[in-house]
């Protein structure tokens, strides 16, 4: 019941998200993580079933992504009433999804990592993720990059930087801050649910 209800919530966002976006080239750019990560969770759901916490924060990242798509980062209605009512300058929606990039990213590095016997020396385990998380956002910037040199104006709605010139830089401190608060609020818990697929699988 529960993959019914993760695919059902998965496709219905999917599906608005893509009735008349703002901008159909950013539509695309936005939603292609998402659909990459359903695939890949397709073909492995079998051989290599996640905890019910990482499907959890997966299903929020791909939601956050298909809103980011649907409306482009920088004109998420919610966020822009939130700008009027603290008087930011910005719409910082993309600020919210950067720390997505590495909050969960952070847990499904923790599961690989740890069920794949990686890392031997747990005392390294939180650091190596953190610099896992860091170096999946810069090589995002870096895909912003090439997608803005090869498209031209075309990716303005894509970089989302709102004019803001520490953008980039800002992006990979709120994933890097996204990973540290994963790591401190739900390592707990998630130790919790690999002892069961432990007994589960013994």
């Amino acid at each position: 019941m529960a993959k019914f209800c993760w695919l059902a919530i998965f496709t219905a966002t999917l599906v608005w998200s893509g009735i008349e976006p703002k901008d159909s080239f950013t539509w695309a750019l936005e939603v292609a993580p998402a659909l990459i990560a359903l695939f890949i969770l397709t073909i492995s759901y079998r051989r290599f079933p996640l905890t019910s916490l990482l499907y959890t924060l997966i299903l929020i990242h791909s939601v956050i992504l298909m809103i980011g798509g649907h409306y482009t980062y920088a004109e998420v209605p919610a966020f822009d009433w939130l700008a009027e009512q603290f008087g930011w300058q910005r719409n910082h929606y993309d600020k919210l999804g950067h720390f997505a990039q590495g909050f969960v990213p952070a847990m499904v590095a923790r599961e690989l990592l740890l069920r794949h016997h990686v890392i031997t020396k747990p005392n390294w385990l939180n650091s190596i993720i953190v610099f896992v998380c860091l170096g999946i956002s810069a090589f995002y910037e870096l895909i912003e990059w090439w997608v803005a040199e090869l498209s031209g104006e075309d990716a303005e709605a894509f970089l989302g930087t709102q004019g803001y010139v520490w953008d980039t830089q800002s992006d990979m401190a709120m994933a890097m801050i996204g990973a540290i608060v994963a790591l401190l609020s739900l390592g707990r818990i998630h130790q919790g649910q690999l002892k069961l697929i432990r007994q589960g699988g013994s």
